[in-house]
């Protein structure tokens, strides 16, 4: 990974990227990590100049955690790869047959995450 990163960092600045400011605890949620696994991550994150926290407004007690400068710009680089990455896995296959991997591999994230899977793609077909 782009920038030395470590298995799992590139995840918490993704996500960051998308909103910025969460908390440890809504990133473990989110990306499915035990919230010991996070801090650990973050802090390291924070040491290679990457991500900062601050006290949160709303509770003294609670930390947010922010892409810095230096982390926003290690987003199109991490954005870059993977793209790249995608663009090697998905090479061979057409629209409809990557269409389906997606549709399979959100049906197994939701199996494992416990939730129901809402399939999109069946609710356009009867419509049809």
């Amino acid at each position: 990974m782009a920038h030395g990163f470590y298995a799992g960092q590139d995840k918490i600045m993704l996500a960051l990227s998308l909103e910025n400011g969460q908390t440890p605890s809504q990133l473990a949620t989110l990306l499915g990590v035990r919230p010991p696994t996070i801090t650990k991550t973050i802090n390291r994150l924070t040491s290679q100049g990457f991500l900062e926290k601050r006290v949160s407004g709303e509770d003294g007690r609670r930390a947010n955690v922010y892409l810095t400068v230096t982390g926003e710009e290690a987003i199109r680089s991490i954005e870059k790869s993977v793209r790249k990455t995608e663009k090697l896995a998905l090479k061979g296959f057409d629209k409809k047959e990557q269409r389906a991997l997606t549709r399979l591999l959100n049906k197994i994230e939701a199996n494992l995450n416990g939730v129901p899977f809402e399939d999109d793609e069946e609710s356009v077909e009867e419509e049809a």
